[in-house]
């Protein structure tokens, strides 16, 4: 029974969300959905890229935001440590001199030597966060990351957890949590072990001998946790493109789907086409009378013939068509009084070779000529009779 009932919920919530508004957001688990084994199309990677969903490394971009600002630091530290001192020879000078529960300058000053020092490295932090991101998404810009999305609240948990400690990726991120920790270590140990010497004698050294050599091996360390963190970010960086391209993959009536919302409904499509046809069959019959011969086969083909000398190079095809079209074609020739000539290879190789509105190639030009020349003739005896 409780194997029913949570095969009923599975069924509901899970793989029919349409059926109810506390459907399951099938984003969270869109990567290891089943049946999705269809590469995703250039429609589907665009709609997703501009609701905001890309492939990105966090750990890129850590890695860039902690490496750009601490060599601004190592750089302004001069800069930074007299701002400093200043401050703190500001506040003793005014300590003796004014009431600093209640005066208002010093909230001021703290603000001003604030700004001084933690305005250009936190500038450079924030540079670098938007350099990193551009570097990897180029520029896009899209508030449907934090739209509030109710559907979001209630995960199925046991997928959920499975996602979270049992799949793939967080096997890949376990690791890569490890290796950042162990890298970390070993630099530091290894800076720390080469300096060990120097920093027994701090015991006997002067403050700032020894303030600047801590400092300088904090920077070192630093320096080169930040890079080796950056050349981890790059398999993380293949891993998250690969997880995202899973995650857009589709199943085969997705694909249809989208195909037929793309090019339309194919029965839809033919009756246009159907339509289509016919507007330009009822158009190119209108052309019919104008025509100085009909071709024919006689049974199957039929194509009207326009030659004006005055301003045409060569006879011009006005009209075409095959079976019923054909005859179509005959019945208005004759309601009008256009010469009808049978001439069974001409007929079929214009209908397949010249387009209606081009004129006949030049290699029927001599078979033209006989068939124009007894259309002139019938046309004389007419006028004779």
């Amino acid at each position: 029974m409780i194997r029913e009932l949570d095969l009923h919920f599975h069924q509901r919530y899970v793989l029919n969300p349409g059926d109810s508004r506390f459907a399951v957001h099938l984003q969270w688990f869109a990567a290891e959905d089943e049946g999705r084994t269809e590469e995703p199309t250039e429609h589907k990677i665009r709609k997703a890229r501009e609701e905001g969903k890309v492939a990105k490394s966090s750990e890129f971009t850590s890695a860039i935001v902690l490496l750009f600002p601490i060599i601004a630091i190592g750089l302004l530290s001069p800069y930074m440590l007299r701002t400093m001192e200043e401050m703190i020879t500001y506040y003793l000078n005014l300590s003796t001199e004014i009431d600093v529960s209640t005066d208002a300058q010093l909230v001021m000053a703290f603000f001003h030597y604030f700004l001084r020092m933690f305005a250009p490295p936190a500038l450079i932090a924030f540079t670098a966060a938007l350099l990193a991101n551009i570097l990897q998404v180029g520029f896009l810009f899209s508030t449907k990351p934090i739209t509030p999305d109710f559907n979001k609240i209630m995960p199925n948990f046991s997928r959920f957890l499975k996602k979270a400690f049992f799949s793939g990726e967080a096997l890949f991120n376990f690791w890569k949590s490890i290796m950042k920790v162990v890298i970390i270590g070993i630099i530091a140990y290894v800076n720390i072990r080469m300096e060990i010497t120097t920093i027994i004698r701090f015991v006997n050294a002067p403050f700032q001998y020894s303030f600047v050599q801590i400092a300088g091996i904090a920077f070192r360390i630093m320096i080169e946790a930040a890079l080796a963190l950056l050349f981890l970010s790059l398999p993380d960086y293949l891993f998250q493109k690969r997880q995202h391209r899973e995650s857009l993959k589709m199943t085969k009536q997705e694909v249809k789907e989208e195909r037929k919302t793309m090019e339309g409904d194919p029965l839809v499509r033919s009756r246009m086409r159907e339509r289509m046809r016919d507007l330009l069959n009822q158009n190119m019959l209108r052309n019919v009378p104008e025509a100085d011969v009909v071709v024919t086969n006689p049974t199957h083909f039929a194509v009207g013939l326009e030659w004006k000398q005055e301003r045409m190079n060569a006879p011009t095809v006005i009209a075409k068509g095959q079976d019923n079209l054909a005859q179509r074609i005959k019945e208005i020739a004759r309601e009008n009084e256009v010469p009808i000539m049978e001439n069974k290879p001409l007929a079929r190789a214009l209908y397949a070779e010249v387009e209606i509105g081009d004129e006949i190639p030049e290699k029927y030009y001599e078979v033209m000529a006989i068939i124009i020349s007894e259309v002139y003739k019938i046309k004389g005896q007419e006028r004779v009779s």
